[in-house]
């Protein structure tokens, strides 16, 4: 088994995890975690993250220099921190997590166009990114053995009252797992196109823009402030437009239409699978998500809400 390693699309040959990064290494400061992370599923499989953690001395953040150090750093300790919570599964998992692991505006018709169509292509682009999952990760792999470290203890009925940080706080605090809702570009996406969600999904996804770097979410907040997209459009009078405008919507719903498809695959279908195989030499699956996302949201109704309401921001000419 290759260990798990944080460089460039460096993947575990058993788990399968793809986990792009410019960055290699930390300074030598934060060896500690280096080590760790670098023998992730070692320490997983034979039950010993949680001693390595329990021994990991306590590092202050200030000797990471710039926004990759930065992001290396939140993506180890991230990994590590769902190892310890999840090494036993879901019946065991821990209630506590040492201190240690703390760690428009001036719209031009003619600019427009062009960018719009350019949007749509790299809409497209990113389902063809999103089908390279099929190509490294098995669905059976994905469901029975990563999907429980990607999960997080808010909306998990597996642990219900949060997690206590040592160290941090003395009450428990819950987070969500990963999610494709913390993605920032889609919420860019459809703030730029003036999408309106349901209001259960909007609370969701406005909730997750907590999980984003402060810069990522001034962004989003900056792009709904500017004017709407949707109403320059429809005032201008350019079918051009309008149909580019429409195209990226369209794209945008082919995505997330991708996405359900997806995650069919890997969590709904998947689950028929484990149910019917019975015992063999994949662990027994979570069953506290079983039909929910790492998010915590039911997520089949989730993504075709936002799916449908996507297509719901088409537009008419001389329909406001």
């Amino acid at each position: 088994m290759l260990p798990l390693s944080l460089g460039k699309f460096h993947i575990s040959e058993d788990y399968g995890f793809l986990l792009p990064n410019p960055l290699k290494e930390l300074p030598d400061h934060y060896w500690p975690w280096m080590e760790i992370a670098n023998n992730l599923p070692h320490l997983i499989e034979n039950h010993q993250l949680r001693v390595q953690v329990n021994k990991m001395p306590l590092l202050n953040c200030e000797f990471l220099k710039g926004y990759q150090e930065q992001r290396l750093a939140h993506l180890i300790l991230s990994f590590i921190t769902m190892g310890y919570v999840w090494q036993e599964g879901e019946t065991q998992a821990t209630q506590a997590l040492v201190q240690a692991v703390n760690a428009i505006l001036q719209p031009s018709q003619d600019a427009l166009l062009p960018a719009l169509q350019q949007l749509r292509l790299s809409i497209r682009d990113m389902a063809g990114d999103l089908a390279q999952m099929h190509d490294y990760v098995d669905p059976d792999i994905f469901y029975a053995v990563i999907r429980i470290f990607l999960s997080g203890w808010e909306d998990n009925p597996a642990m219900p009252v949060g997690l206590i940080y040592e160290g941090v706080s003395k009450e428990p605090l819950k987070y969500s797992g990963g999610s494709a809702a913390q993605s920032t570009v889609l919420h860019a996406f459809d703030a730029f196109l003036g999408i309106q969600h349901g209001k259960q999904s909007a609370d969701f996804l406005h909730r997750m823009r907590g999980y984003m770097p402060p810069s990522h979410k001034a962004f989003i907040e900056e792009i709904c402030s500017a004017p709407s997209l949707k109403e320059y459009v429809l005032s201008s009078g350019n079918c051009q437009l309008l149909t580019a405008y429409n195209q990226c919507v369209e794209a945008l719903a082919e995505l997330r239409s991708y996405h359900i498809t997806v995650v069919t695959k890997y969590v709904i279908t998947a689950a028929a699978k484990a149910k019917s195989r019975g015992s063999d030499h994949l662990p027994g699956p979570p069953q506290a998500l079983e039909d929910r996302g790492t998010g915590g949201t039911a997520v089949l109704s989730f993504l075709k809400s936002v799916r449908n309401k996507t297509l719901e921001a088409i537009l008419y000419q001389g329909v406001n």
